[in-house]
C-alpha cells in the first residue's frame, strides 16, 4: 500500500480511534529501535509469518532514513538454504538481548513455545511489542508486552490493514513540525519524495 492509499485510508478512518492508535503504537516502535539501537526482531506464529510487514518496514527504513526500522524476520520453519533474509530461525529469539526490540504480530493464538521465547527475550532485556487480532488466548502475550495494539474482531478493520497504517506511521518524522503552511509543505514534500524515489530491493 503506497503513501497515497495510506493517506486516503486515514481520511476514511478520521473520527475513529485508529489513526491515533496506529500512530501511537508506531511511535513506540520507532522510539524503541531509535533509542536502543539494538535492532528489530519481527516474529509471527507457525501459521502466520508477517513477511509483508517486514517488507514495508524495510521500505520505510529506506525512505525515512531510519535504518533501525529494518527488521530481522524470525521464522518458525527457516532453512539454511533459504535466502539470507528469510533464513533466521527461532534460535535468534534465544539470543535476544537488552537494547533489541521484539515485535510479535499474529492473527491467531500464540502457542506456549513462542510465548516462552518472548518471555525469555523480555527477561534478557529486550523491549517486547505485540500487534494481534484480539484473540482472548493472547492475554498472556499482551500482558508480557511493554506496549500492545489489538484489533478487535468486531471492527471493520483487519490486522493486515492495521499493519499498513503502523508501518507507514513508523516511517514518518517523529519530530513535531510547526502548524500551518510549513507543516503542509513538509508533508507534501515528503510524499513527493516517496512517490518519486526508486523502491528498495523487494522481498
Amino acid at each position: 500500500m503506497d503513501a497515497v492509499r495510506v493517506a486516503l485510508l486515514r481520511e476514511v478512518l478520521a473520527g475513529t480511534e485508529w489513526p491515533a492508535a496506529t500512530r501511537r503504537f508506531a511511535g513506540a516502535l520507532r522510539s524503541s529501535v531509535a533509542a536502543h539501537g539494538g535492532g528489530l526482531l519481527l516474529v509471527g506464529t507457525e501459521e502466520y509469518e508477517p513477511w509483508h510487514l517486514a517488507a514495508h518496514l524495510v521500505d520505510e527504513a529506506a525512505w525515512s532514513g531510519t535504518p533501525e526500522l529494518s527488521p530481522t524476520l524470525v521464522r518458525h520453519a527457516a532453512r539454511p538454504d533459504d535466502p539470507a533474509h528469510l533464513a533466521v530461525g527461532l534460535g535468534r529469539l534465544a539470543a535476544a538481548r537488552r537494547g533489541e526490540t521484539l515485535l510479535v504480530v499474529t492473527p491467531d493464538a500464540v502457542g506456549a513455545p513462542l510465548l516462552e521465547h518472548v518471555h525469555d527475550a523480555r527477561r534478557a532485556g529486550a523491549t517486547v511489542l505485540a500487534l494481534d487480532a484480539g484473540t482472548v488466548a493472547n492475554t498472556d502475550l499482551r500482558s508480557m508486552a511493554h506496549d500492545a495494539l489489538t484489533v478487535p474482531g468486531d471492527t471493520d478493520l483487519d490486522l493486515d490493514t492495521v499493519q499498513h497504517l503502523v508501518s507507514a506511521a513508523a516511517g514518518e518524522n517523529a519530530v513535531p513540525l510547526p502548524r500551518g503552511r510549513r507543516r503542509f509543505r513538509d508533508r507534501l514534500s515528503r510524499l513527493a519524495d516517496q512517490l518519486t524515489a526508486p523502491p528498495p530491493a523487494r522481498w
